[in-house]
């Protein structure tokens, strides 16, 4: 019986403590829920507060860009049937064609850091009065919806990329145009301003005219040109630079296509960045190099010889392509050389570098001993025409010479001018 009771009594113990180990238990655990919540509102509030000071940030930086664009002047056109402003560009529309004369906008170094991704939201302008076009105009049209401010340049700011999807945005390019070397060019401006942490201002548009095609029910202009002009306007070293391309496939670099900011005012009738000196208008749109805007993997290129430029029988390196198999004479500037001492052969790339290459050279072992110099060392940088068969190699056009009377070197410095 005792034993009984001992036994009763021990079960009750360790009932209570049971239960009190479970009330702690559930205390604690309360408290543990209660500061988990107090962390996850902690975490909510400052993702808030975090949204809201990034959401100032973009509207401030709009701002700024806006004062700027402004303080050197909307482009200047007479017959714009309406100006519009958004946080990010500014458009001039002509009702008539169903586009925009120019889009005037800017790009910030700090592009390089935007994160906002492609919407392809494309959608009418909600401040455009008339003379729209719309995404059905486009539809089986074979052209593309070319943007004329590259949603790329507003990665930084959600509502400016949102913003360039407006049709009041677009224009039909041909896509050979506008996925390859329109592209490229404008990936050319954005690297500018990142590599030179600089803000650059660029104003985009078709060159309109009286009976151009159109497509679509709204009967939108086809462009047969687009031109771009960019000019960096913030610091003591001012530059400007311009490029009218053909709406097609364009077979030359980038720079190729560059023209004088002046010569682009000449044929559109617009006055662009308005507001400079007499003075600073000289440096900034008379005059342009081609040095400073070219990315760092181009650095050290050549363009290619105008074709106006070069004697009757002889073709520069974008033409040679067209001749393969046939033997002629191919002139352009000598940008890279390579001996191979294991193999004695020696390379030589015209106007490209490798791997981009236009035209290569090739002299094999045998053949460089028919040379009074060393040909990667006595040609590097220098004009020259080469004589001979067209050969493709691997998809580039290529001469090989047996001798250095199959190579002229051009002396006259302007050559390519």
């Amino acid at each position: 019986m005792k034993l009984y009771f001992y036994k009763t009594k021990r079960l009750k113990m360790m009932r209570k403590t049971l239960v009190a180990l479970f009330l702690c238990i559930s205390f604690f655990a309360i408290a543990q829920n209660d500061s988990l919540k107090l962390l996850e509102n902690e975490l909510i509030q400052l993702a808030e507060k975090e949204k809201a000071v990034l959401n100032e940030l973009e509207r401030i930086k709009l701002e700024m860009l806006r004062t700027q664009m402004k303080k050197y002047g909307w482009p200047v056109y007479s017959s714009c049937s309406q100006i519009i402003e958004h946080s990010s560009m500014t458009l001039c529309k002509d009702k008539e064609h169903k586009q925009s004369r120019w889009v005037y906008h800017a790009i910030p170094p700090d592009v390089e850091f935007g994160k906002e991704t492609r919407t392809n939201d494309f959608r009418i302008d909600p401040k455009v009065k008339e003379g729209t076009s719309k995404k059905e105009d486009y539809w089986h049209s074979g052209y593309d919806r070319g943007h004329m401010a590259p949603s790329a340049d507003f990665r930084w700011s959600k509502k400016a990329l949102s913003e360039s999807f407006y049709y009041s945005n677009m224009s039909p390019q041909k896509p050979e145009l506008n996925r390859e070397i329109w592209a490229e060019l404008e990936d050319m401006i954005r690297d500018y301003a990142v590599n030179n942490n600089r803000n650059v201002y660029v104003v985009t548009g078709p060159l309109l005219k009286k009976e151009l095609s159109n497509i679509g029910e709204n009967k939108v202009s086809v462009p047969e040109y687009y031109y771009k002009v960019i000019a960096d306007l913030d610091g003591d070293t001012l530059r400007g630079i311009g490029f009218i391309m053909p709406n097609q496939k364009c077979r030359y670099p980038v720079l190729y296509y560059a023209v004088s900011i002046d010569s682009v005012e000449k044929i559109t009738n617009i006055n662009f960045f308005s507001t400079l000196s007499a003075e600073n208008e000289k440096v900034v749109e008379s005059v342009f190099s081609l040095t400073p805007w070219q990315s760092v993997k181009e650095k050290g290129n050549a363009l290619p010889i105008k074709p106006d430029l070069l004697p009757k029988g002889k073709y520069n390196t974008i033409q040679a392509k067209y001749h393969i198999g046939k033997t002629t004479c191919v002139c352009g500037t000598v940008v890279a050389t390579k001996y191979s001492e294991k193999s004695g052969y020696t390379f030589i790339n015209l106007d490209q570098k490798f791997p981009n290459q236009l035209f290569s050279v090739g002299i094999s072992k045998t053949a460089r001993k028919n040379f009074s110099y060393l040909p990667e060392n006595h040609l590097q940088g220098k004009t020259i025409c080469i004589s001979g068969k067209i050969e493709d190699n691997k998809g580039t056009p290529e001469i090989k010479v047996n001798n250095e009377k199959s190579i002229l070197i051009i002396e006259n410095e302007n050559f390519n001018e």
